[in-house]
């Protein structure tokens, strides 16, 4: 499936800005599962300063903004050959070792909820089925409900707020899955709906690593696994190591984002 994938996120200040830097983690890696045909990043008021993989093995562009200015917009936009390997994404090793992602994050502390929602690995006779039940089960116990967590909300707190978005589902599962012993992974990309061009963010899913399959995704919000409607961007313990875009800046200004984002075949 070739994928068309225009996404531009743009900032509005109230006020110029002093300094401001910006990560992005906006570059998808050609896989098995997703082959890159072309790829591009441009920068509005401001300028790509250089670019590096981090320790999880994304590619990321650091982006300073110029001093003064009260609007940036910065864009990613290309296509995407994918195939559907049913979620599997295989013993695809980056920089990371395995232990690495049985670690818990803030954002990914088990409490009683999530150790609750973990129990049923405990013994599982088949670990791949009791993870698409453990998908299942987060689902059931925090649907899917827009304005009800962000960006800093932990697992646990959405687990117990009864809602969440893709982000919040991938953390619990991630965290749940940390709790039985398995290296598990937040995973941030875009996915192509079957009613609508236009969207409103980007995507994000979780893995868990099983000995004889590798990685295998699954993506609680719309309770499957990735297909070939799905396009990878970068991984990490939680959120906050995958995240698209990531910064900081300095000043007292307000700032306003705007997200417009089309995927098509």
């Amino acid at each position: 499936m070739l994928l068309t994938i225009n996404h531009t996120t743009r900032y509005d200040y109230d006020a110029p800005v002093d300094y401001a830097l910006q990560q992005l983690r906006l570059t998808p890696p050609t896989l098995a599962q997703q082959d890159v045909r072309r790829w591009e990043l441009t920068v509005e008021g401001g300028k790509i300063e250089t670019q590096y993989r981090d320790h999880n093995g994304a590619q990321v562009h650091l982006v300073s903004v110029e001093p003064g200015t009260q609007q940036v917009s910065i864009t990613a936009a290309g296509e995407v050959e994918t195939v559907d390997t049913a979620g599997v994404l295989g013993k695809i090793y980056g920089p990371g070792p395995l232990w690495f992602y049985r670690k818990s994050t803030p954002s990914t502390q088990a409490g009683e909820g999530i150790r609750a929602l973990a129990a049923p690995l405990a013994d599982a006779p088949d670990m791949l089925s009791a993870l698409h039940a453990l998908s299942a089960s987060i689902l059931i116990a925090a649907p899917y409900k827009i304005g009800e967590t962000y960006a800093e909300t932990t697992a646990e707190a959405a687990l117990m707020g009864g809602s969440g978005v893709c982000q919040d589902h991938a953390q619990m599962f991630v965290a749940a899955a940390r709790v039985a012993g398995l290296p598990a992974r937040y995973v941030s990309g875009y996915l192509m709906m079957d009613d609508r061009v236009d969207q409103d963010a980007s995507h994000a899913w979780a893995e868990a690593h099983l000995d004889d399959l590798g990685w295998v995704g699954f993506d609680v919000s719309n309770g499957i696994s990735p297909d070939a409607r799905y396009v990878r961007l970068a991984h990490g313990l939680d959120y906050r190591q995958a995240a698209p875009i990531s910064g900081l800046r300095q000043g007292s200004s307000d700032e306003t984002m705007i997200v417009s984002l089309q995927i098509q075949q």
